[in-house]
């Protein structure tokens, strides 16, 4: 059978090849399907410390151990495997995750669990950089992110209702890790709707971009430092509710919420994303998450807190189209879009030790205030890439 997409084949909104509309929702499904572990890690790592399988240092671990390898594996993917034979490689991701997911039921100590869920880590990335080569192909690449965000954030707000309400009370830990491993299994079928291959990007004529240039060094650094925000402030929301006696229970149903307004926030960015530039989305976004973060810092209310907290899970999904936005403005090559998986799951991971460092005393009032320290860092980052865009468009 002839690929699915050559380098013969064009279309205004595609840089190679032409795929079908099946196609291009298939292929955003595989990565969807592998990062359901992103929005359901409080439920199931949640569910595994109440029934003593880890202490709470080992549950950080395990949580943080995921996080990079998810990072890592779509860095490998998207540099190291080529986009052809697709179909093949989406099944074997999917099965090979389907697998380990099952594991964790066989695992019996603690370092059993970080092994295989830093495995699972790394084919997760890979599903990832199915769906990442994709977007990076199109020449309305912010678009076809916000639904890639939308899809997988709609796809773990139900699951995460479904493992909350049905699966995890009756059937504990290892019930919610079969729900994961069955996802992985029904979306066997879909593989075999992705494109046959992608085909290669074309080459620029500008030896100016690349992965190691400044303006995409600069990017990948302004999308890092919004989500060691992120990762910080989401790591700690439990505690801080508890420094200003807001109870755990009410937390947690703000956790619960806040997907839903993760899934609003994709779905606005996808709404609007013709109509709202990058540059102007990315420094509302930061200054919106610096408000958010001042009255957290501020002993809010408990209304105030919960309106804080919306507005943070609400900007987490809002920003990532509009970054990749930038990263594609930063490089003309596309091969730093590649990377912000990785930048935004390396950022969330490291956001909790990083803030750790400066408690003292078990006070995490200290823990807004790193937030804002970490989004005004991306604000001035972002700075200096719009100097230096500016400067690289003058001397064009």
């Amino acid at each position: 059978m002839a690929p699915v997409q050559s380098s013969s084949s064009h279309s205004s909104d595609w840089l190679v090849g032409n795929p079908t509309r099946v196609q291009q929702w298939a292929a955003l499904w595989i990565g969807s399907a592998g990062l359901q572990i992103l929005g359901l890690q409080p439920i199931l790592l949640g569910a595994l410390y109440s029934e003593k399988r880890v202490n709470f240092d080992e549950l950080a671990l395990i949580a943080t151990a995921e996080f990079i390898t998810i990072a890592l594996g779509s860095v490998i993917a998207g540099m190291l495997i080529s986009t052809r034979h697709l179909r093949l490689k989406s099944a074997v991701l999917l099965a090979t995750l389907a697998v380990l997911d099952f594991a964790v039921s066989y695992a019996t100590t603690p370092n059993e669990l970080l092994l295989v869920r830093s495995l699972a880590g790394l084919v997760e990335g890979g599903t990832v950089a199915i769906s990442i080569e994709l977007i990076a192909r199109s020449r309305h690449a912010e678009r076809l992110g916000g639904f890639f965000i939308s899809l997988q954030t709609l796809a773990q707000c139900i699951l995460a209702a479904i493992l909350a309400l049905w699966v995890v009370p009756v059937m504990g830990s290892s019930g919610g890790f079969h729900v994961l491993a069955i996802v992985c299994l029904a979306s066997l079928a879909i593989s075999a709707l992705v494109p046959g291959e992608y085909g290669e990007l074309p080459k620029q004529p500008s030896n100016m971009d690349g992965v190691l240039s400044v303006r995409a060094i600069l990017a990948l650094l302004v999308i890092f430092t919004f989500f060691l925000f992120i990762g910080s402030l989401w790591a700690f929301l439990e505690p801080l509710g508890a420094l200003y006696a807001i109870d755990a229970q009410t937390v947690g149903l703000l956790v619960s919420a806040s997907l839903a307004f993760q899934v609003l926030g994709a779905v606005c960015a996808t709404w609007i994303d013709r109509h709202l530039d990058y540059r102007l989305s990315i420094i509302l976004c930061i200054l919106a998450a610096i408000a958010a973060s001042a009255i957290l810092a501020d002993h809010p209310s408990v209304s105030m807190f919960w309106a804080a907290a919306l507005v943070i899970a609400f900007l987490w999904m809002f920003i990532t189209p509009y970054q990749i936005g930038l990263a594609v403005a930063a490089d003309s090559s596309r091969s730093t879009a590649l990377l912000i998986p990785a930048a935004q799951i390396l950022g969330a991971a490291l956001g909790p030790l990083a803030a750790s460092i400066f408690i003292t005393n078990d006070n995490v009032g200290i823990v807004p205030w790193f937030g804002m320290g970490a989004l005004l860092c991306s604000l001035a980052l972002f700075g200096v890439f719009l100097m230096f865009s500016r400067r690289r468009a003058i001397t064009v």
